[in-house]
């Protein structure tokens, strides 16, 4: 069954392995024994002449990868009444649209703005809301679509936020995971990409505002 809001959230990664649609795919040989496949990296990216970028993942890697995480969500929530994701602006917004067009099951749709990065690089370590949901949540089943998963203070954050409006589960979805960064652990159901301890930009990705519109997920040189 769905996670309860109220408890600890699952970790359903032997499942996801077993079932072979929800392994994450694993960047430069951070891949753990008996995962599915490894992409390469692509070099030489020409979207912004002068742009130090190379290619980590391209559109099409992205797009294969979200219809196999759409079937996944297809299925465990077959049954159930219409799903809300609640995107975190700015940099899941592409990665929403295109994941809830591959969904078929019910989905309704709403946004939460939460921040913890500045201009720069790193982040500020201070997490705040930006913008609030405009729907009530409650008895519903809430999955979180977020670009990246790094130090998961912002999604700890989150998620408790998220449980004071009673929700009836919530999950996660993240189109990239960086596990070396991580300082608080997060249980997030559906993984897209594991990758290396990069900036990473593009497919909604910033670098000061810069490079969302990229179609490709690129490492952003210094």
């Amino acid at each position: 069954g769905l996670t309860p809001a109220s408890s600890k959230l699952r970790n359903t990664r032997k499942t996801d392995r077993a079932r072979g649609r929800n392994t994450p795919v694993f960047l430069n040989g951070l891949a753990p024994r008996g995962a599915a496949f490894a992409l390469p990296v692509y070099s030489n990216a020409t979207h912004m002449t002068g742009a130090r970028l190379s290619v980590l993942i391209s559109s099409q890697q992205i797009q294969t990868r979200i219809r196999e995480l759409a079937a996944q969500i297809d299925e465990d929530y077959r049954g159930h009444g219409p799903l809300y994701m609640i995107c975190v602006l700015k940099g899941a917004a592409l990665f929403l649209g295109d994941l809830a067009r591959a969904v078929t099951h019910p989905v309704r749709i709403d946004f939460i703005g939460i921040s913890s990065y500045g201009k720069g690089k790193s982040s500020s370590g201070e997490v705040k809301l930006t913008k609030d949901l405009d729907t009530s949540i409650e008895d519903y089943d809430i999955l979180v679509v977020e670009d990246i998963l790094d130090s998961g203070l912002t999604l700890s954050y989150l998620v408790h936020v998220l449980e004071q409006r009673k929700p009836k589960s919530i999950r996660i979805a993240t189109l990239l995971d960086k596990p070396e960064r991580r300082v608080r652990p997060v249980e997030v159901h559906y993984v897209g990409f594991r990758i290396p301890d990069a900036f990473v930009v593009g497919y909604g990705l910033d670098y000061g505002e810069d490079y969302r519109n990229l179609k490709d997920v690129c490492i952003l040189g210094e």
